[in-house]
Order: C-alpha cells, then sequence, then structure tokens
C-alpha cells in the first residue's frame, strides 16, 4: 500500500505526511526509565534502565516487567551505552532504589534469607498480598506466576531475585 492510500484512509489530506507520523505517535505506549542494576551470568553487573509504562490506566514497576512471560527484556545499558536484549533466566536478580514503593497495610511481611546458588545470602522481607490462608514464605515462594521474588532489603532498596538461582530460602 501506498503512502498517498494510507493517508487517505486515515482521512489525511494531501501533503500531511506529519499527520500520519502524528497517528503512528499516538499508538506508543509512554515510558520512563527506571535505573536499575542486574546481576547477570555470565557477565556479572550490569548497570542501566528499565522501561516502565506509565499511563493513566498503568503505572507499571520493575517486578511487573521481570515477570512478563516474554524471553527477553530490554535494558538501556550506561556503559557501554546501548540498548540490550536480557534473556529473563540469566538475570539473577534486579536492585533498583525506590522510596515511592512501600508495602500497605494490606500487604503480609515475612522476614527471610535467601541462600544463593553462588553461595551470597540476601536477607530482606517480603511484602506482598497474600490470602489470608496462604501467608507462608513456603507459599509465597511456590507461586508459579511470579519469576522473580520480591524482597524489601534495606531502607529504599528492592530486589528481584531470579527463583531458579535460590538453593533455599529460611524464614527469619
Amino acid at each position: 500500500m501506498q503512502l498517498a492510500e494510507i493517508n487517505k484512509k486515515l482521512g489525511n489530506t494531501p501533503g500531511s505526511l506529519p499527520q500520519l507520523e502524528h497517528n503512528m505517535r499516538d499508538l506508543k505506549i509512554p515510558k520512563i526509565q527506571q535505573r536499575v542494576t542486574l546481576w547477570v551470568h555470565p557477565e556479572g553487573r550490569v548497570i542501566g534502565n528499565l522501561y516502565l509504562a506509565q499511563t493513566e490506566d498503568q503505572n507499571e514497576q520493575p517486578a511487573d516487567v521481570v515477570n512478563q512471560d516474554k524471553a527477553f527484556l530490554v535494558i538501556n545499558r550506561e556503559d557501554p551505552n546501548e540498548l540490550r536484549f536480557y534473556n529473563r533466566n540469566t538475570i539473577i536478580r534486579v536492585e533498583y532504589e525506590d522510596s515511592q514503593e512501600a508495602s500497605t497495610e494490606e500487604t503480609h511481611g515475612i522476614p527471610c534469607q535467601l541462600h544463593m546458588m553462588d553461595g551470597s545470602l540476601i536477607n530482606g522481607e517480603i511484602c506482598e498480598k497474600m490470602p489470608p490462608d496462604f501467608p507462608r514464605l513456603f507459599d509465597y515462594l511456590n507461586q508459579q506466576e511470579c519469576r522473580f521474588v520480591k524482597m524489601y532489603v534495606d531502607n529504599d532498596m528492592i530486589y528481584l531475585v531470579n527463583k531458579s538461582y535460590i538453593n533455599y530460602a529460611s524464614a527469619l
């Protein structure tokens, strides 16, 4: 289909190419960048930004992005400055600072320690909405819909830990 035919179908007048471009921009979802540190196997530490959708209806969080069913996620790297597409299976954890994201009264806090495959330990608290009859660490870790465990670590630090790299977990 020729550009003139597309413009005609859209109701644009001849010479209104910017109008077509404007219509295409309207289809894009506005996104903001959230600074994150990824620990990726075998690469190691990666610093960059995740893209989060921000609309009237949607306020996407990093956990929403990393827990998607898609195989890859987009990271805007800082050094080197480039876009990369990381396989979610190779991401050990995602760390970010967020003073806005806090647990609510509706959430259930579970202090715990994660023993990672590389021997490292992560201490923190899982704060999630859980059914009243299943508020245990075991129940949270076995939720099938989430690949990454969300832990509140220090003050404003949040870790999203890939369950595949957890050797074992213990409640504190």
